[in-house]
């Protein structure tokens, strides 16, 4: 699973849809609410001021895809 912080918020999408509701459960909304991003994971963390949580979203993100 290539999945790091700099991964294409399309491409996240495109290749793990699950995805989406873990982000939003975080707070980090890509596509759900109708509001698209398009960007980097970690340029949308950045945004909703996750961004110091980066690497810990992104582990977890690992975990839960995997299951």
């Amino acid at each position: 699973m290539d999945i790091t912080p700099d991964i294409d918020i399309e491409k996240l999408v495109e290749d793990y849809p699950k995805a989406v509701n873990f982000l939003a459960d975080r707070g980090i909304v890509c596509i759900r609410c109708g509001e698209p991003y398009w960007g980097s994971l970690r340029d949308l963390a950045a945004v909703k001021h996750l961004g110091g949580q980066i690497d810990q979203i992104v582990e977890e993100l690992r975990v839960y895809l995997s299951e």
